[in-house]
């Protein structure tokens, strides 16, 4: 479903995303973790053709993210970290917006949006402008957004950041409904996270992948804390070795 191989992004000097590569097959929930500054968004934003790579190549369901972007955003939900939400409109107008400018045809529209607002437990605040909603709220409501369209791919970027723990839970169990249903790619840096909805790792560091594998494998003999700490130390004593060179 998804095919990277070598994407690369640099600005002037520094280079962001460094040739990576990796693969993820139809229905899998995939946790890309890493500290903050490892590229992580940098690589979703590649992904979901709001960057161009400046080498590298990548497809989604078959499309390439350069040559058929149209293509590649009609295959892609995608919630960024801050919930692109306009305030003066209600929960439910936004969600109708979306569908329209998606392309849905009009007699879907409706019974879409219903859904989402069941799916994501919006039904308390479906008539409630965006501007009044809380932290929590405009999470699910950027989540169904993400989802109105029924894309194959959905990509989250740190879906759950400045959540308190029942909202965290909230999320967590939406998104994990959605494993088989879709292809997800969840980035975050909250480890938990991972361990609750993924069932396969991405690790970044310095732009570049240090770990990848299923996760239960990678967690037979260590916890993911672990791994994750074993990864990323390990890259940046070789990154600090290199620039002393």
């Amino acid at each position: 479903m998804i095919e990277v191989h070598n994407l690369t992004k640099r600005y002037a000097d520094f280079t962001a995303v460094k040739g990576i590569s990796f693969s993820i097959q139809a229905g899998e929930v995939v946790g890309l973790l890493g500290p903050n500054g490892a590229g992580k968004t940098t690589t979703m934003r590649m992904l979901t053709t709001i960057l161009a790579p400046t080498s590298g190549a990548a497809k989604i369901g078959g499309s390439d993210i350069v040559q058929n972007a149209a293509e590649v955003r009609e295959k892609i939900g995608y919630l960024p970290e801050t919930p692109p939400l306009y305030p003066e409109l209600r929960v439910t107008e936004y969600l109708t917006f979306v569908a329209k400018i998606r392309g849905m045809r009009a007699a879907q529209i409706r019974e879409r949006v219903e859904q989402m607002i069941e799916r994501c437990v919006l039904k308390d605040v479906s008539r409630k402008l965006c501007s009044q909603l809380s932290r929590g709220y405009r999470q699910r409501v950027g989540l169904a957004q993400a989802l109105i369209h029924n894309p194959p791919v959905i990509i989250l970027d740190e879906p759950t950041s400045g959540l308190d723990p029942a909202q965290i839970i909230e999320i967590r169990n939406v998104i994990a409904a959605l494993k088989g249903e879709h292809t997800v790619i969840l980035s975050t840096h909250i480890l938990p996270e991972v361990s609750q909805t993924c069932s396969k790792v991405v690790i970044i560091a310095n732009g570049r992948i240090v770990t990848e594998g299923n996760l239960a494998e990678l967690t037979a003999s260590h916890t993911l804390e672990e791994r994750f700490l074993e990864a990323v130390s390990t890259d940046n004593r070789a990154e600090s070795e290199s620039e002393l060179k």
